[in-house]
């Protein structure tokens, strides 16, 4: 699995970096674990609601948007914690059963579930005795 850069980050030069890439969208890290069935991702996405989380599978990459509400109305004093969306693609091969990624959400944490297509999963070979 790679990473794919977006023309965002073609643009501003970053390449998947949690930093402001251009105006208010955010590139967020994302953990990768590999399982025998499947492949694991968990990513940070505070302040997206579930509602607000666009994922989606074509061409073989797999798109992941938030969109974030402002935290306050009015007038910020001061601020040091950016406030954006979050983009971040992902180049999926043919080792990843497309039809059956799954997603969850739990408190600000992305949880994605990559199945492994059944012709890369490890099996055990019978020995048979002659």
């Amino acid at each position: 699995m790679t990473t794919t850069m977006t023309h965002s980050e073609k643009q501003s030069g970053t390449g998947g970096s949690p930093e402001q890439t251009y105006q208010s969208t955010f590139v967020p890290r994302f953990d990768i674990w590999e399982g025998d069935d499947e492949l694991l991702l968990f990513g940070d996405l505070p302040g997206v609601d579930v509602d607000d989380l666009d994922i989606r599978f074509e061409n073989r990459e797999l798109t992941i948007h938030g969109n974030v509400s402002p935290r306050h109305e009015g007038e910020m004093l001061y601020g040091e914690y950016g406030i954006g969306d979050f983009h971040r693609t992902f180049a999926i091969g043919d080792a990843i059963d497309a039809e059956k990624i799954s997603a969850e959400m739990h408190s600000g944490v992305l949880k994605l579930h990559l199945p492994k297509s059944e012709k890369v999963k490890p099996r055990r070979i019978e020995v048979k005795a002659s």
